[in-house]
């Protein structure tokens, strides 16, 4: 009454797999749980109802093995599926994104409207601190826009008449007006969501290595079986029927998958425990089991290889002022700066330990620089075109920002009192254990690539410090799945690695996807794995992890099978010929019986000794060292 519904009801699910594997000639996981149980189960319903069948008139029962394989591997299913349930999480977190309402200009005046219903060819003003409610080119009016949300890049990019603005970014101070040219499913953001849906629905499930060894191990069971069912039906003794059935059974019961249901899950759970321990958040098993297969890891560059923000790197002085008054003097006005860059120059300032003073008349102008007193100087601080504007003369510092910039750095002249003073210099500068991160990825037998939106020269400058081995530059945002995808069409098994929403098509699109945990929600929704820490070097543990996960599955498997592989043989009889005279000895007696037939409980043994082994390794994954 108990074991009926769990074999018939929870059960259920695995004969239909059985079955959908049948019709295509095929054996898996499904085919070995049914006829495993169901011989225990309709064995034991035999026993039960009709033991006059059976030569003692009585016969075991294995109803709680049945149950148990059945339990057992559900539960297994479980967990891996939990792992796996949030998977449109991401598509969720892009579409709230979007701005809800923009002001377009309709006749003569200013109106708000939803933002699903902005029209190609609409005139969208946009205010400070306001969204950008779809795609579009500038028609007037001049401003910063934050576009890291994204393309990942965290200095704010201006924005003048004529230039492309993005949906979904954020404008930072200043007003425009820009007539609409993408809405709706055209946007740069919708297109995101499309890339992520696609990947993650193109992204095949793994091929467990439980399924493969059923397709052969299953055949051969039932072929064995089926052998010794007609052998002894013709060739044995009698009752024929008793020992055909009990020989019969006993091969089916010893060949039952219940250590192989545990084999992959509780490595997985013990894996993917000790990954959390490490600061490495698995989102399934499919990731633990692909990602020892890679070869090449894509890093993202912005908050990946480098920080997320700029920093001060740099203060040269040319007028023979000293670098820290000279560095004083520019923080001190940009005090009153919310740009960045100048918000860098005050951290830097700051950091150095310098009492900075208060700015008079702040003025900042957009795309150029700014300009403000500070002690009775008059302090100017930008480009080269704004100094150029304010009539102050180019200096030797003009080679150095070039050199600067060579490198990757945002250099910004400084003029005092009208004279070029020198330049301070500000980057997005490179995580202190990125290089440590190559170095253990390059140990692994791993190739390297650097992604980024930068030009070639700023990517060279920084793959050359860190050792990458391949640069992919100049890469929009919507570009960054394909040339994933470009990886892969080469052979390649790629794990991508980043922590941008622009970097979430790669991450669904690559073979593993690893997101950076400091990063954007939606990143890590789209990867599979995820480094809370934010560490890089987490991607050399994360991939380690999996080769030793991977590994103890294998073993797993080997010794799931072992016992029972081992025992198939005596299930079948084969002992027979040797003490058919009832010569077994009599240690042997409780194992073999008198005639050298297969206690079935000894079967029921062999499987619980399995398990007990399989847990035991799995939990040795506790101890790997990362």
């Amino acid at each position: 009454l108990l074991a009926t519904p769990v074999q018939f009801w929870a059960g259920w699910r695995f004969y239909r797999g059985a079955w959908g594997a049948l019709k295509h000639w095929q054996a898996n996981m499904n085919t070995l749980v049914v006829m495993g149980t169901s011989a225990a189960y309709l064995y034991s319903v035999v026993a039960t109802l009709a033991p006059g069948l059976f030569a003692a008139g009585t016969a075991d029962v294995y109803f709680d093995t049945s149950a148990l394989i059945i339990t057992l591997i559900l539960l297994g299913r479980l967990l891996e599926a939990r792992a796996k349930g949030r998977t449109n999480e991401a598509i969720k977190k892009l579409a709230g994104l979007r701005a809800k309402t923009a002001r377009v200009v309709r006749g003569n005046e200013e109106i708000d409207v939803p933002a699903e219903d902005v029209r190609v060819g609409d005139v969208v003003v946009v205010r400070p601190g306001e969204k950008i409610p779809v795609d579009g080119r500038v028609l007037s009016g001049e401003s910063a826009v934050d576009e890291s949300m994204i393309t990942g890049e965290s200095i704010p990019v201006t924005k003048r008449e004529g230039d492309e603005v993005i949906g979904a970014t954020m404008n930072a101070r200043g007003s425009f007006r820009f007539v609409a040219t993408k809405v709706g499913e055209d946007t740069a953001l919708q297109q995101i969501m499309r890339l992520v849906e696609e990947a993650q629905g193109s992204k095949a499930p793994i091929q467990r290595l439980a399924d493969r060894i059923s397709a052969v191990f299953v055949p051969m069971v039932i072929g064995v079986a089926a052998v010794t069912l007609v052998v002894w039906l013709l060739l044995g003794p009698e009752p024929a029927l008793t020992f055909a059935l009990l020989n019969t059974v006993a091969v089916l019961i010893i060949a039952c998958p219940c250590a192989m249901g545990l084999a992959t899950p509780t490595s997985i759970m013990v894996g993917t425990g000790k990954g959390a321990e490490s600061g490495i958040l698995v989102k399934g098993g499919e990731a633990l089991e692909g990602a020892h297969k890679l070869d090449t890891v894509v890093l993202d560059k912005t908050g990946t290889l480098t920080k997320g923000r700029p920093e001060l790197t740099d203060v040269v002085a040319t007028d023979g002022l000293p670098q820290d008054d000279l560095l004083r003097l520019v923080a001190s006005a940009e005090r009153g700066s919310e740009h960045p860059l100048g918000e860098a120059i005050v951290r830097g300032a700051k950091d150095r330990g310098l009492a900075l003073s208060e700015g008079e008349g702040f003025e900042a102008v957009t795309g150029g620089g700014i300009r403000a007193e500070v002690e009775g100087r008059r302090i100017l601080v930008g480009n080269r075109r704004f100094l150029t504007e304010a009539g102050v003369s180019e200096d030797g510092s003009l080679l150095q920002g070039e050199e600067l910039a060579a490198g990757g750095k945002t250099p910004m002249f400084v003029a005092v009192d009208g004279r070029p003073a020198g330049l301070v210099a500000v980057a997005d500068v490179v995580r202190e254990e990125s290089k440590e991160a190559v170095k253990r990825l390059h140990s692994l037998g791993l190739e390297v690539a650097m992604l980024t939106g930068d030009e070639s020269r700023t990517a060279e400058a920084i793959a050359g410090e860190l050792g990458v081995d391949r640069v992919l530059a100049e890469v929009r945002p919507e570009e960054k799945a394909a040339e994933v995808k470009r990886l892969q069409a080469e052979g390649r098994r790629v794990g991508m690695v980043g922590d941008g929403i622009n970097d979430a098509p790669a991450l669904a699109q690559a073979d593993v996807g690893i997101a950076i945990g400091t990063g954007t929600d939606v990143a890590m929704e789209a990867a599979d794995l995820t480094l809370i820490s934010g560490d890089v070097r987490g991607v050399a543990k994360a991939v380690g992890l999996s080769k030793a996960t991977v590994g103890n599955i294998k073993q797993n498997l080997f010794w799931a099978f072992a016992y029972n592989v081992a025992l198939v043989p005596v299930a079948a009889g084969v002992l027979y010929p040797l003490f058919s005279d009832g010569s077994v000895p009599e240690v042997l007696r409780p194992f073999v019986g008198e005639y050298g037939f297969l206690n079935p409980v000894l079967a029921a043994a062999a499987m619980a000794l399995s398990s007990v082994t399989v847990l035991s390794n799995a939990l040795r994954l506790r101890r790997v060292k990362m």
